[in-house]
Formats: structure tokens, sequence, C-alpha cells
């Protein structure tokens, strides 16, 4: 895949973190000093790479089970007396054999968990691979005793056969089911990158380029700003950029979530990694590489991925003492056993405090939290809603009060002229030619609202001459030899026209700008900020959630009140400098609300910091979009309820996590060491224990990755 090089430096240095622990960060595969598990590459990439822990525990694991499965089998004859094969493999050759293929299995098989585990040890950090460690260890070295040196075992560690027992089959089982664990873990963990995975596939390779008079297809990296590209129907979007030809029809989903294909005209803005329709125009390239929208998205979405919830911390305190506590209750399984338990009582002990050891690894516990963020980021990503941490995701399902600024996020941010009328005989469109005329050369938003609608009328502007600027009333200058005053009605008042004379109406949301051609009353123009077509909906779905809205805007208290008004919202305030957005965010928060701020402008940085959580619209400005915690790349107010039902459900799938977790360790514990021996004569089987422990978090996982499919309403 082609990118810029910045971008592609980004992409090729690997680093390599532990989805448990991201503050570890190497530059070269292994295993996370803390909780042992295998680092992963830090960033995402195009094409899903050769995995050479995956790769390595598969081997292990095949080998493992070729020798463990006859070893099994052996043991299994072993117990029953009789069989033809006794007579082949007298009992004293027996455990010669199963040394034989034990060893390797245990020894070379699973080496990677006796490392890990003798690191936990130094590092001071148990973890899982502490328990795995111990308890083959301690079934292997033992078993392996009890064969090589039989004579200096009592009575009470020999079988009826006079042997003492080995448990060769038990330790090997027990390595080749932890890397089954392993090797699913690895390629269910491998499939959490598929979100960004899809994301970087939406970059075409090559991007057709006008130069010189002639086009012609460079790779993706070569593509530099201003420069003018060519975008055939069906053809991905190569870059960042504005129509300046043609039009078309483009399907933005992916990036937004709008499964809707949205019409492109001249002036419209593209995004790289989108899809042509059915049209063909030329485009110029304003950001590209690691400037555009597609890869900003990577890097947001691939940081969130390794952030941590504070949901977090308490699965942490948990582990912290679940080890050493784990390892307390299988010495006291073994004191218990050794000093009660039927003959042979060691041999008991030795079995059941293995079977607790390995039954009760807290991978699963581990797992449970930063599985389902990494799915659930990747979730949001691909409708449109742009997780930045952890956190946020896990505040934004406890916000019970939305501020939200109005302009850009309520509105389209955009006034533009929704009606106009005429107050003489010049004609229908004449006035408006007139004004656009004089605002033709203001940088005022309403000016060049005025001055698109001429333009969308056709209608031919003329040069102003004479500009007299009137502050906070309008202008005077002279068009077709006429003289035209554009403002408000102490403008038409100082033309000497009376106030009767002229329409003071309003328009429902907006601002009404009065013309006078020659002193005369000429016609209005109401311009206004419209509404997005979303904003309604959301507003109503997100007030049936019980959420408390509040709206701010710099507006006046009747444009505000009109607009709250329209959309059902009860409180709002209005003529609010931008400071105070940040200071109304406070007071809420010392009522004891927990907040959510949307915003799209600069002067909302403060506030959407100051929040609990920040929510950007992906149209506004950098600034706000950097300090909030949730960005909606389509800017849509719809963004904001698919973001709370990505938050409950990736909440609820924690939950369920670690549900799973601890009522998995609460039970397996107990009868791993034995209490239903007592009343039912039912003892737990360390391989058995391996193959519960083995699946429980493959278990959580497969739960996590439900998320790929949770429904947000796109």
């Amino acid at each position: 895949m082609a990118l810029e090089p910045e971008f592609q430096e980004v992409l090729t240095k690997v680093e390599y973190t532990c989805p448990m622990h991201p503050e570890i960060v190497r530059d070269q595969p292994g295993s996370c000093p803390i909780c042992g598990m295998a680092l992963e590459p830090r960033t995402v990439t195009a094409t899903e790479e050769d995995n050479p822990e995956l790769r390595d525990m598969t081997r292990r694991f095949w080998i493992s089970v070729a020798l463990a499965v006859p070893l099994l089998a052996i043991a299994m004859v072993d117990m029953l007396p009789g069989m033809p094969v006794q007579r082949l493999l007298p009992g004293a050759w027996l455990p010669w054999i199963e040394l034989l293929l034990a060893t390797p299995v245990v020894l070379w098989g699973g080496w990677p968990f006796f490392e890990r585990g003798w690191a936990s040890i130094v590092n001071r950090s148990t973890n899982m691979f502490t328990l795995i460690a111990i308890g083959t260890g301690v079934a292997y070295f033992y078993s392996f005793v009890a064969t090589v040196f039989p004579e200096i075992f009592p009575a009470s560690f020999r079988e009826m056969s006079g042997r003492p027992a080995v448990y060769f089959e038990a330790a090997a089982a027990i390595v080749a089911l932890v890397l089954l664990g392993q090797v699913l873990e690895l390629r269910a963990r491998s499939r959490t990158g598929a979100a960004i995975r899809a994301l970087l596939d939406l970059a075409p390779r090559t991007a057709r380029v006008l130069r010189n008079g002639s086009e012609q297809d460079i790779p993706l990296d070569q593509v530099q700003v201003d420069d003018h590209l060519r975008v055939r129907p069906g053809e991905k979007i190569p870059v960042d950029g504005v129509l300046l030809e043609g039009r078309s029809s483009v399907d933005e989903s992916m990036i937004t979530g709008e499964s809707v294909p949205l019409e492109k005209t001249e002036g419209a803005r593209v995004i790289g990694g989108t899809v042509n329709g059915s049209g063909s125009f030329i485009m110029r390239a304003e950001r590209v590489g690691s400037e555009t929208l597609l890869a900003q998205i990577v890097n947001m979405v691939s940081q969130a991925q390794r952030s941590r919830a504070p949901i977090q911390r308490l699965a942490d305190k948990v582990a912290g003492w679940f080890v050493p506590a784990v390892m307390a209750i299988a010495a006291l399984t073994f004191v218990v056993w050794a000093t009660f338990g039927p003959e042979p009582r060691f041999a008991h002990a030795i079995v059941n405090a293995v079977a607790v050891l390995i039954i009760a690894c807290p991978c699963a516990l581990g797992l449970a939290t930063p599985m389902a963020i990494m799915v659930g980021t990747g979730r949001g990503a691909r409708a449109g809603v742009l997780i930045k941490n952890a956190e946020a995701l896990e505040i934004l399902e406890k916000v019970d009060t939305l501020v939200i600024d109005k302009t850009g996020t309520l509105t389209e941010g955009k006034p533009r002229v929704t009606a106009f009328s005429t107050g003489n005989p010049l004609g229908e469109f004449e006035p408006l030619r007139l004004a656009a005329s004089v605002e033709r050369a203001s940088e005022h938003p309403l000016a060049s609202a005025i001055v698109a609608a001429a333009q969308q009328h056709n209608l031919k502007l003329s040069e102003a001459r004479d500009f007299e600027s009137r502050p906070g009333k309008g202008i005077v200058a002279s068009v077709d030899g006429k003289r035209v005053a554009v403002g408000n009605p102490a403008m038409l008042l100082e033309e000497g026209i009376h106030q009767k004379a002229f329409l003071v109406g309003a328009a429902p949301i907006g601002t009404v700008i009065f013309i006078a051609v020659d002193h005369e009353y000429a016609g209005s123009i109401s311009v206004s900020d419209p509404l997005k077509q979303s904003a309604e909906s959301a507003i109503n779905e997100l007030k049936q959630q019980g959420l408390r809205i509040v709206m701010l805007t710099g507006d006046n208290r009747t444009i505000a009140e009109a607009v709250s008004r329209q959309l059902g919202i009860d409180e709002f305030h209005a003529e609010i400098l931008p400071g105070d957005k940040a200071r109304i965010v406070k007071e809420l928060q010392h009522q004891r609300r927990i907040v959510a701020m949307a915003g799209d402008g600069i002067n909302d940085a403060p506030a959407l910091a100051e929040a609990n959580v920040g929510i950007a619209m992906g149209t506004g400005t950098d600034v706000a979009i950097e300090s909030a915690g949730i960005t909606l790349v389509k800017g849509d107010l719809a963004g904001i309820v698919r973001a709370r039902k990505l938050s409950r459900a990736t909440m609820k799938n924690i939950r369920q996590n670690l549900f799973f977790a601890f009522i998995y360790n609460s039970i397996g514990v107990p009868i791993a060491a034995g209490v239903l021996y007592p009343f039912l004569g039912i003892l737990l089987s360390p391989i058995f224990a391996a193959a519960a422990m083995s699946f429980s978090s493959v278990s959580v996982i497969t739960n996590s990755l439900r998320l790929r499919n949770a429904k947000l309403g796109e």
C-alpha cells in the first residue's frame, strides 16, 4: 500500500506492545514482563503479516499432540489390567516410555511457559505463566524422580502395582492444551485489527495526476498538495481534496457510516479512500499522506485500542492479589490432602495442587477489558465514531447531561439565504443582485451567503464602487450608477426611509438584511444557519434515553429560542462568550452531573476539554478534535446516538467477560482443590483443568469479537 514517506515510516517502524499493559513497548517480538502475554505489533499494517509467535506456538502444539496422544493411550492401558499390550510392554517399562514421550513435550513444547514463569518470579510480577510453570514443573519433576529413583519413595506414594504414581501424561496434556489455548488466543487477537486493516485497504495504490498537459498514473506517495487528479467512475478517491470539475455521487460509508452515497459538485470536499460513483471528475489534492482523514483515523483508532479503561483497574487489582492467593490455596490443598487424604496421599496431594494451579490461571480475567476495547473501537471506526481513548468510551455510557454548541453542531455552520422579497418595481431578483454586488468584496459569512444565492440564480453581478462602511449597521456603495445600502433597520433609517416603509420581519431562525436603492426601500433578504437534517431525530432519541440537553450559543436570545423550540430543547444559554461555555460545563459538574460536550469550533475547545467526555464534530477545527475524547467523522448528531450505543455495548461486553472470569475461577478453584470429594467422590484431573483454563480465555475473546457485529443504527 503506497503512502507518503512519513506515514509509511510510521507503519513500517514496527513496535510491539502488550494488549493488557500498553505501557510495555519493545522494538522486537517477545513477551510482556508483567503478564507474560506475547507482545503484538503496536500498529496494524494493511496486509495481515506473518505472526512468528503464532507460527512457533502452532508448531510446538502439533508436535506436542503427536507425542501426548500415545502417552495418554499408554496411561489408559496401564489403568486397565489384562490388556494384551501389557504382555509386550511390561509394567516396569511403562514409566520409562512415558518419560521418553513426555520429556520433549514438557521441556521443549512448554519451554516458553517456563521462560515466562521464571521471568515473572525475577520481575516479582506473578501471572498465569507462574502457575502453569509451577504446575507442569511439579508434575513432571515428581514423575521423573519417581521413575529414575523409585526406591526413595515411601509406601504412601505407591499404587497397587507397587510402583510410585507418575503423572507424565498429565504434564504433557497440560502443555498441549495450554499451547492449544495460546494458538486459539493468538488467532483471535489477530482478528481485532480487522477494522484498522479494512480502513488501510481503502487507500488506492496509485493516483491519476494531470501534469504538463497529460495524464499519468503515479504511486500514491508521490501525490503532492495542489496536484490536479482525475478520478474515474468506480475508482477510490486517492487523497483528501476539493472537486474542481465534474460531478458524481461518492460512497463514504466506510468513513462516515452513512450508507447513502452523497452528491458531489464543484467546490465539494472529497475524502481519500471513499469510492467514486458513476461520474468522472477532477479534484485538487489538499491533504496527502499522514495528513489525510484516513491516515488520522487509522492513527486515532490504533491509539485508542492500546488505551486502558478505568474499569481495567479493577481487573488489575484483583489479578495482583489473585496469583499469590492461588499459590497459597494450592499449598494448602497439598498439605490437607497429604495429611488427611486417602492413599496414596502424597500422589493425591500433588495432583490436586497441580489442578488448582492450572485451572486458576487469570488469563481470562486479564483479557476481559482490553479485548473488548480493541474490538469496540474498531467497530466505532466503521460507524464513523472515532474513540480517542478507552476512558471516554467508558464514561459516555454514564453521561446524563449533553451540552451542545449550536453553530456547526445543531446547525450546518454555513449561513444561507432562505427567503428574499422585493419592495419596489425593480424586479424579483434585482435587489438580490444589487446586494450581492455590494457584498462580494466582504468576507463576512452573511455576505458569502448572499453572493452564493445570487450565483445560484445565475445573476450577473456588477462592480461596486465608492464603498462606505457603517460599523454595526451595514454598507453603502454605488452599483450601476445607483446608491445601494445593505444593512439593518438602523441603516435604512439613516437613508431617510421611515420604518413603516419596509418589512421588519424576522426569519424563523436567522437574520433579516434590508436593501435600499436610491433612498427607497427595495427589499429584504433572510439569512439563516439551517439545522442539520438529523438534529431533530437525534435530539429526540437522546431525550428518550433520559439525557438532559443544554444548548449554548453566542447568537441572540430570539434565534436561540427559535432553535430550541424547533428541536424541543428546554434549556439553552444565549449571547454567551467563548469562555462561558467551559464555565457552564463546570457549573453542571458541580451539580454532580456527568457532562458530555459536543462542539466543532476553536472556541469550543476549552469546554470540550473540561467536560467528562468531549465530542468533536469531524467537520470542525483540528483544535476541537484534539481537545475531545470522541470524534464524529461525519459531524452528524446521529453519531452521538451511535457513540452511546457503542459505549453501552462495549461496557456490557466487558462486564460479561469479567463475570465469566470471576465465576469461572470462583467455581473452578474449589472443585480442583477437591471440596466435592468427601460428598460425591469427584476429583478434577489436571488435564481437564488445563482444558477448562485454555478455553476460558478463548471464550472471553470470542465474546469480545461479537462487538464487531454490534447494531449501532447506521
